[in-house]
């Protein structure tokens, strides 16, 4: 049956009452107003602030820190450019400061000597990324300097002399000399009346040129690079012994290093000479390219270390 009149009006007046109120908050709430975007101001986002870590390169002080920090900044600033990341400088006293900081992980790429080399390989693992190519040769010798008005002609002459070593763990400036004072039936302690450490090889040239000690056993590398920058050491000094050839001082990257960036560095390294904008940092440093070495190029320095045997640290 349909609803009556009365039953109609009373709905409708039902419907009103619950209604009524809310149709007046309706009309009552005030929008929010939107906010206005003028499409003919627009800005870039701000770009998020993201922390690059460095790349950490070590040089072992074979040159003094100041001569280290004037030959290798136009490399570091070339793997700077080329990794798009920043590379900063780690220097130590001693090539074993250097190798303990390979070992933790804290260096990712170095130049070593190659008896720091054969240690870090054989106790932690540490990897040959490449080596330097001097004069078409990747090998280097060990000098004997002397004074040039020095009357000495071989080590024997130096009996009682005061003798410079470089670092406790060099292969040229410790150990070859070493090994020649053996064959003398001696050894350093008894031999030179008095034995000072220099931590570099300039240092060391310096030393004979100034005739603060009567001797030294060098890097070539270093002497020739030396001489070439100042020709009063050529004038100062003199050499009287060359070792047989040894590997060249290799580039060694941490076993902790991520393969990709291990393969990106040889990479550089290895194309520098073909970019115009590696060659001077090349030149800085006295060398023709880097290539790759394997490591039995470093069976002379192994033979050498067996037979002088455990070096003590100063």
């Amino acid at each position: 049956m349909a609803p009556s009149i009365s039953q109609s009006s009373f709905f409708l007046v039902l419907w009103l009452i619950l209604a009524l109120p809310g149709l007046a908050g309706c009309s009552v709430a005030q929008a929010e107003p939107l906010p206005y975007v003028d499409l003919n101001q627009r800005q870039p986002l701000p770009t998020p602030s993201v922390q690059v870590t460095p790349l950490y390169v070590a040089v072992a002080s074979v040159i003094s820190p100041r001569g280290a920090v004037e030959s290798y900044q136009p490399l570091l600033n070339y793997l700077s450019v080329q990794l798009n990341r920043p590379v900063e400088l780690v220097q130590r006293r001693t090539y074993a400061e250097v190798n303990d900081l390979i070992e933790q992980g804290q260096i990712d790429m170095a130049f070593v000597c190659t008896s720091a080399y054969v240690i870090g390989q054989r106790e932690f693992g540490m990897e040959l990324l490449a080596a330097p190519q001097v004069e078409g040769e990747t090998v280097y010798h060990s000098l004997l300097i002397v004074p040039a008005d020095s009357q000495a002609d071989d080590m024997a002459d130096l009996r009682g002399k005061t003798f410079a070593f470089t670092d406790p763990w060099s292969t040229s400036g410790r150990m070859y000399p070493t090994a020649v004072v053996k064959k003398l039936g001696e050894t350093p302690e008894t031999f030179f009346g008095q034995v000072l450490f220099t931590y570099s090889h300039d240092d060391a040239i310096r030393a004979v040129a100034s005739g603060v000690a009567d001797g030294a056993a060098v890097d070539s590398l270093v002497y020739q690079f030396a001489v070439a920058r100042d020709p009063r050491l050529a004038e100062q000094t003199k050499v009287i012994h060359r070792s047989i050839p040894f590997g060249i001082p290799p580039v060694v990257t941490s076993p902790h290093l991520r393969p990709q960036i291990r393969a990106k560095l040889q990479e550089i390294l290895l194309n520098m000479a073909d970019d115009p904008a590696g060659r001077p940092a090349l030149r800085a440093l006295d060398i023709d390219r880097f290539v790759l070495i394997e490591d039995s190029a470093y069976n002379s320095v192994r033979d050498l270390e067996a037979k002088v045997g455990p070096l003590a640290l100063p």
